[in-house]
């Protein structure tokens, strides 16, 4: 399947799929998207739910690595465990184009945190900074089998349009296992079948603002 690298409405560059008519991120702006949705309705969100110094956290569609990138640069004051499942890994070159690190401030410790992502071995939680631990996992979502493990979850797979079978109640009722009590879900989709099968697999779920060139999204917690 054909995919080129684009630029977005902010500047940072994402992957677009020309078959599918379809984007890693929101072709709005990656970066913002992003952060809206997975750093601040997501993890910030967690980080004070759950007032701890140790957080897991498991990506759907690991991707690009730019939500673990930003995910890596927090800050010191937590440790973040963090699992990314891709099935279809970005190849090398892909990476080099998209150049993340250049939108960041600390652009050569990006660059080298981004590197170090990337070419870290699969299937081993591995240290990438003093306080971020990577592990990707290359596998279908459908394998996910974990229970009770994950504090939070970006849920960032394809849009339900070209792959509405990773938008439905048994996918959802695995995240709903994967978390621990409390547990977050956060994701950009804000589809009223997307929300039903998440409350009908027991989440307690909220429409919230989206990022640019979106109205809403959903955070669910498991209650």
């Amino acid at each position: 399947m054909e995919r080129k690298i684009i630029k977005t409405g902010d500047g940072s560059s994402t992957i677009h799929i020309p078959e599918w008519n379809e984007q890693y991120h929101s072709k709005h702006g990656a970066l913002q998207e992003a952060m809206h949705v997975f750093i601040r309705t997501g993890l910030d969100f967690t980080v004070a739910e759950f007032n701890k110094n140790e957080l897991s956290i498991l990506e759907i569609g690991f991707g690009t690595g730019l939500n673990a990138l930003l995910t890596a640069f927090y800050g010191d004051a937590i440790t973040i465990n963090y699992t990314g499942v891709e099935a279809y890994p970005v190849k090398p070159e892909e990476l080099a184009i998209l150049d993340y690190a250049s939108v960041l401030p600390d652009f050569k410790t990006a660059a080298e945190v981004f590197n170090k992502m990337h070419h870290a071995e699969w299937e081993k939680m591995l240290p990438i900074t003093a306080h971020f631990n990577l592990k990707k996992q290359e596998k279908t979502f459908q394998e996910i089998d974990e229970r009770a493990i994950f504090d939070l979850i970006y849920f960032d797979a394809f849009g339900a349009r070209v792959q509405p079978e990773l938008w439905t109640e048994p996918i959802f009722l695995k995240m709903y296992n994967s978390l621990k009590l409390n547990g977050v879900l956060v994701t950009y989709a804000a589809k009223g079948s997307v929300r039903r099968a998440m409350q009908a697999v027991g989440f307690t779920v909220e429409r919230l603002p989206g990022p640019p060139g979106k109205r809403e999204m959903l955070r669910a917690v498991k209650k």
